[in-house]
């Protein structure tokens, strides 16, 4: 470059074409030029927060009813506004998302925006009216909380139906004998039944996780406005009655930033995933030759471009691979708020699409377990030809010697023994005669070969939470008392 010359700042090239559509932000009054498309754009959250149009809709239903007991609405102003509201809300159920994209104003920065316009389009300045004495800060925390109430309604249900057929699995194979692992490496028999059981209660405490996390977030926080509350006296507690509501939010500041809620459904909505991996993995591993356990339906399946015998799970893989998907979202979420001053910022708009696509993910994977769950079958044969290999009823031996009066660790020191001769040998002890178990403890007398049988170990587990029928039908029993009630 010549001395004495100056290089030129270089603009960036804007991706936006129609660069003249950009203006008229309901926010314009303060500024002297219109926004920058490029940062129009950045901005707009419309794309993805628009699902949450019924709920915005809904609260600002409410809202007038509000306005209305606070004497800044008459009677027929409110029958205009929510007659607009309406037509909106059918309007907009009817759209996919192609025609969202096309009916959007392009500075509609997000779905209360872009009802806001088309209000004002149908109804004409009464519309600006709906706006007094709240804040976007105020109603978007209403519309996720409203959002996040029903999606959590909706998952419970599925929650339950995925429960249901694990307890239809659990009274088919009450007499199914399975190796029980520790490790990864075969430990003691139990009954099919148990492990169905065990799944069923993941998923109770992924439930009652979700319905605890409802208390907190079943506050109406409509009337905080931006931060400081609003000027005019409106019944808050009314219109949360209006909203189903059973109380409303303590601290305007506080309501305005609160995300907690959220953060709490992504927990919840991570450890239940985990609960759902943790499933598919045992299930991927039965369905291997390795351990041909389980038979998964073809339509569940998937193949291979160049090994035409495979037969691959590759459901349960994404369920296992999509767990990471929703631990991302609660991650993101817990850092976009650890920083943030009180009380409101622009960040707490990345809360929605982690929170979107969780719900979605989650859903989806409860859908397909549900499904799975019902129509897997198991081949009982290898399951039980996998109990006699391996010395499972070696904690049986030990048990059976401490009833006679032997201390455990003795007891276990002994059987540990018994096994070690059976495998130098490589002749499970299940075959040996009296005499040769005598042979290690004169404790050991007749009744021992009682004992000795997958059905005899697994019957004796008949404590509470144990693998016997008896254990495994109480519980059954409870499960079904408390869906009558």
């Amino acid at each position: 470059m010549p001395k004495g010359s100056k290089r030129k700042p270089v603009k960036a090239k804007s991706t936006v074409k129609n660069r003249s559509q950009w203006k008229n932000a309901a926010w314009e009054g303060r500024f002297t030029e219109a926004v920058d498309p490029d940062v129009a754009a950045f901005t707009s959250s419309f794309l993805f927060d628009r699902c949450l149009y019924p709920y915005d809709i809904e609260g600002s239903i409410a809202h007038t009813e509000g306005l209305v007991r606070a004497g800044l609405l008459t009677p027929a102003e409110r029958k205009r506004l929510v007659e607009g509201l309406e037509e909106i809300r059918a309007e907009m159920s009817k759209e996919t998302g192609l025609e969202a994209h096309q009916n959007r104003a392009p500075l509609d920065e997000d779905i209360h925006m872009h009802v806001e316009r088309r209000l004002l389009e149908k109804v004409g300045e009464v519309g600006g009216k709906l706006h007094t004495g709240r804040s976007r800060n105020d109603q978007v925390a209403l519309d996720l909380r409203l959002y996040l109430r029903t999606e959590i309604g909706q998952i419970v249900e599925q929650i339950v139906a995925l429960q249901k057929n694990l307890v239809f699995q659990a009274e088919e194979h009450l007499e199914t004998v399975v190796p029980g692992y520790t490790h990864l490496q075969r430990a003691q028999p139990i009954s099919l039944a148990h492990t169905f059981l065990a799944y069923y209660e993941m998923m109770e405490r992924d439930r009652t996780r979700l319905l605890d996390g409802l208390k907190r977030l079943n506050q109406m926080p409509l009337g905080a406005g931006a931060l400081a509350g609003n000027s005019f006296s409106i019944d808050r507690s009314h219109v949360a009655r209006l909203l189903d509501f059973p109380q409303v939010t303590a601290n305007s500041l506080d309501t305005v930033c609160d995300r907690d809620f959220v953060a709490e459904f992504l927990s919840s909505a991570s450890i239940l995933m985990m609960h759902l991996s943790r499933w598919a993995e045992d299930w991927i591993l039965w369905a291997s030759t390795e351990f041909d356990f389980i038979d998964l339906p073809d339509r569940y399946c998937t193949g291979s471009s160049m090994m035409p015998q495979k037969k691959n799970p590759d459901l349960l893989e994404l369920i296992r691979g999509k767990t990471g998907r929703v631990y991302g979202a609660l991650l993101t979420l817990l850092t976009v708020l650890k920083g943030l001053p009180l009380s409101y910022n622009r960040d707490l708009q990345e809360d929605k699409e982690p929170l979107f696509n969780t719900v979605t993910t989650l859903r989806s994977g409860l859908r397909i377990m549900t499904s799975l769950t019902k129509e897997a079958r198991f081949n009982d044969t290898n399951m039980k030809a996998a109990t006699e290999e391996g010395s499972l009823l070696a904690t049986d031996l030990a048990d059976y010697l401490v009833e006679k009066g032997l201390p455990f660790r003795q007891a276990h020191r002994v059987s540990g023994k018994i096994v070690r001769k059976a495998l130098d040998e490589g002749k499970p002890f299940e075959g040996w005669t009296l005499d040769a178990f005598k042979a290690f403890s004169p404790l050991f007398k007749q009744d021992l070969f009682d004992r000795l049988t997958l059905v005899g170990s697994i019957e004796k587990k008949g404590g509470i939470g144990g693998t016997s029928k008896k254990s495994i039908r109480i519980q059954i029993r409870k499960i079904k008392r408390k869906w009558n009630h």
